[in-house]
């Protein structure tokens, strides 16, 4: 084979940026917030349940509701979980309240609980006192949203139990819903899970439909130049998806730090420790991550051969909501 130079000056360092998926439970919920995302989203669930924005009626319409009370009346209402699991959604409330509720109205929430929580049946996570009208309005979309994550987060939680005692990180991806991708990563997150990154725009990986066709030298000189561009703009990182050891072995004659992440795809637990060797003898700091088809029956075997991460679409597009209830316990007026 003909000695081919991938390029002429070193690849920059790996960036140490971490995304804002990284922060704090707390902190994230901010950090997604400033976004806009959160807004737009829930905004389009208030014309979902309400009708289309109506610039003489910018509040919406739930007849049901105000037929059934009158104005000035008010009740209390707990939001009741009616099955174990993992809370999600509670730091996001206050913003359904900011979009659904209309000037002239009040609904207070108090929470008892806080998101990452494990809670079991008959546990209140909070409370709402205020217009009987907003609060049937809002229950609705309260419930879809905390009902949603709150499942994501229990199915990612039950795939962190399964990883326990190695090394591997229970990763998400990008096969989320569309419209709902920052509710469901930070669902992740309050399941025990790591966020990978958070869209195209953070980090880059690069997988088999960008290197389709190349031999190794193109292969690496595609990898290399991409990897430079990315240091320039100071990505999360830089990840390659392999399908052979042959080309993780192209990966590792690379220069350190071109890569931070190989993606192991759809390889089963003997490939995934002949991948593992080949790492540790070549380049120890490079990250592995095993990907592809990943269930509660395969999990444990991949997790024991000392990859770093394992990202699973199924946490996201497979997720069953939790049954969570917004029970009515008082008549104030």
């Amino acid at each position: 084979m003909t000695n081919h130079k991938v390029a002429d000056t070193k690849c920059p360092a790996p960036s140490t940026k971490k995304g804002a998926h990284y922060l704090p439970l707390s902190e994230l919920a901010s950090s997604i917030r400033q976004t806009g995302l959160v807004q737009r989203t829930l905004q389009i669930a208030f014309d979902e349940d309400l009708g289309p924005h109506d610039p003489h009626d910018p509040h919406g319409q739930d007849w049901t509701g105000q037929f059934m009370f009158s104005p000035d009346q008010t009740s209390t209402a707990s939001l009741i979980m009616r099955q174990p699991g993992i809370v999600a959604g509670l730091a996001f409330v206050p913003d359904i309240l900011n979009i659904f509720l209309r000037p002239n109205e009040t609904l207070n929430w108090t929470p008892q609980s806080e998101d990452g929580a494990l809670v079991k049946p008959g546990d209140a996570l909070g409370s709402l006192t205020g217009s009987s009208i907003a609060l049937v309005r809002v229950e609705r979309t309260l419930l879809n949203l905390v009902s949603r994550m709150s499942g994501i987060a229990t199915r990612t939680n039950q795939f962190v139990q399964l990883a326990s005692g190695t090394q591997a990180q229970i990763c998400d991806t990008r096969k989320t819903t569309p419209g709902f991708r920052v509710f469901e990563k930070y669902a992740v997150r309050c399941g025990g899970g790591t966020s990978h990154r958070m869209g195209l725009f953070d980090a880059i990986l690069i997988k088999d439909n960008h290197l389709a066709g190349l031999g190794e030298a193109a292969f690496k000189e595609r990898i290399q130049s991409a990897s430079a561009k990315a240091r320039q703009q100071n990505l999360e990182f830089v990840q390659v998806e392999v399908d052979t050891l042959k080309q993780l072995g192209w990966v590792l004659e690379l220069e350190q730090g071109t890569v931070d992440i190989v993606l192991l795809d759809n390889m089963p637990p003997e490939t995934l420790t002949k991948a593992v060797a080949m790492r540790n003898n070549a380049n120890p700091k490079l990250q592995l991550e095993s990907s592809g088809g990943i269930n509660e029956s395969t999990l444990p075997a991949i997790a024991k051969t000392g990859v770093d991460r394992i990202s699973i679409g199924g946490l996201t597009h497979q997720a069953v909501s939790l049954d969570i209830g917004l029970d009515i316990e008082t008549d104030i007026q």
